[in-house]
């Protein structure tokens, strides 16, 4: 049977002779490592938020040292508690390293600009709508109109929950409202850079008329360069003068169609609902002359109107998907947040597991 040789190597060879090699003591050192003689001063960038121990990693030393000098500042701090970036830039130059704060990267604005790959054509979408006003003029009262007025015969319970926005029906239509009344949130929305309102409804009360809140209201319409339809509450009062606030806003830029102008005015009662499937009407036609499409098959993005924490389903957020549909299991990211979509539920309470443009959705991440 054949064998294979191997030539033995000098080491062996010399231990087969008697040949002792030098100790290992004697032999110059192969590596080209020396021992630090100045502490490494290490350039340790910051993000917002951090924890203890992840702090501790970028300064490439133990958690307990960061406890330590945190507790000589006067901090009384575990492992796994979080500090904000001020904190944290001030224990890193405690400790002899140099911090700044790190830049973001705004994964949710990379995945926007990456290039859409389109699938299929775009169809017509519900209209998105926020309704402004000045205070007591009858939003909230509207808003509650409407919505119940939607609610199945019967329903027990009638809507289980609220999720920040709601979808109705006008005949054939579908409508979608913000239920975040006031200007306030829908600049916040436009600061953020969510172009999410496609027309604003406008209420102005009868009795009042135009007020200093519906001046900026009127202001931040014409900002987001929307359409507007004026919606003249509370006409079951005997004191409403509805020709008074016609010739009102025509002060501030806003000429009624019976003016002349080309925007739509219906007088409404919050309180009794006249007029309220009037104005329905006029947003679905309004819609319509609008031409509102969206791709329902492309990647889902939509805009968070808002977010909270609630007891047996941790983060929840109230989102209204823009363009694709969005479903159960998707992974989502919102700003410096990320995660995936557990469950989403409707305005009633009920499951869902897709939400096609303009939809209003709770999703439970």
């Amino acid at each position: 049977r054949k064998q294979l040789h191997v030539a033995e190597g000098a080491a062996a060879r010399r231990r087969k002779s008697g040949v002792r090699s030098r100790p290992s003591g004697s032999r110059p050192s192969e590596h080209g490592f020396s021992r630090p003689t100045a502490p490494v001063t290490r350039v340790v960038e910051v993000p917002e938020a951090i924890t203890v121990a992840d702090l501790a990693k970028l300064m490439a030393i133990k958690a307990g040292e960061v406890i330590k000098v945190m507790m000589q500042m006067g901090m009384m701090v575990t492992i796994n508690q979080s500090m904000d970036q001020d904190t944290a830039i001030l224990v890193v130059e405690e400790m002899g390293h140099s911090a700044k704060p790190a830049e973001l990267k705004d994964i949710e604005s990379e995945l926007i600009a990456e290039e859409e790959t389109e699938v299929g054509d775009a169809v017509t979408r519900p209209p998105v709508v926020t309704v402004m006003g000045h205070v007591d003029h009858g939003k909230t009262q509207l808003l509650d109109t409407i919505r119940a007025a939607n609610v199945v015969a019967g329903e027990a319970g009638g809507i289980t929950q609220h999720i920040g926005a709601y979808q109705v029906k006008a005949g054939d239509n579908a409508i979608t409202f913000i239920d975040t009344p006031g200007h306030e949130a829908f600049t916040a929305l436009r600061a953020r850079g969510a172009d999410v309102t496609d027309l604003v409804i406008l209420v102005v009360a009868a009795n009042d008329g135009v007020m200093p809140q519906t001046v900026e209201a009127i202001d931040h319409a014409k900002a987001a360069d929307v359409p507007i339809i004026v919606a003249i509450n509370k006409m079951d009062l005997e004191t409403a003068d509805p020709f008074a606030v016609r010739g009102a806003l025509t002060q501030h830029g806003i000429v009624v169609e019976d003016l002349g102008g080309d925007v739509p005015a219906v007088e409404v009662s919050a309180l009794t609902g006249d007029g309220v499937e009037d104005l329905l009407e006029i947003v679905a036609l309004v819609a319509e002359v609008e031409e509102l499409t969206a791709n329902p098959k492309a990647p889902a993005i939509g805009t968070v109107i808002e977010g909270q924490l609630e007891i047996g389903r941790g983060p929840v957020a109230t989102v209204i998907v823009q363009r694709g549909t969005l479903k159960k299991g998707d992974a989502i990211v919102c700003g410096t947040v990320s995660g995936r979509v557990r469950a989403m539920f409707d305005e009633r309470g009920g499951q869902v597991k897709t939400a096609g443009p303009s939809a209003p959705v709770l999703v439970s991440g």
